[in-house]
């Protein structure tokens, strides 16, 4: 199983930036795939962006050029940099491992984007 814990979500202005982390109970070089998932409310969760252990990356294509997803398999640690925020980008983020064929969730932290 992996726990995941994610943080740094909080109340930010549009065109600000945030960076959200998310710390796994597990040691990352035994996780291909981690991603960042978002759910806004009325809607379905979404993919935000995925890193694999090569690493290679993919973004949803409305957070391209603004959001930066980054691994650091030694600290067991996911990141997601977000830049030029917009109020479009609120939502509940969640961290997602895939490992062994299932899928793993933390518990979300909010981002709201408003002036």
């Amino acid at each position: 199983q992996v726990q995941l814990v994610e943080s740094g979500g909080g109340l930010v202005q549009p065109g600000g930036s945030l960076r959200l982390s998310c710390a796994a109970s597990r040691s990352l070089f035994s996780i291909n795939l981690m991603g960042w998932y978002r759910q806004a409310p009325g809607k379905e969760r979404e993919l935000v962006a995925t890193i694999t252990s090569v690493p290679s990356t993919n973004y949803t294509d409305s957070v391209k050029g603004r959001f930066t997803i980054s691994r650091n398999n030694a600290k067991n640690m996911v990141y997601l940099q977000m830049n030029s925020l917009k109020p479009e980008d609120t939502a509940v983020y969640y961290c997602n491992a895939h490992f062994l064929l299932e899928n793993y969730w933390g518990q979300g932290t909010q981002v709201t984007v408003s002036s």
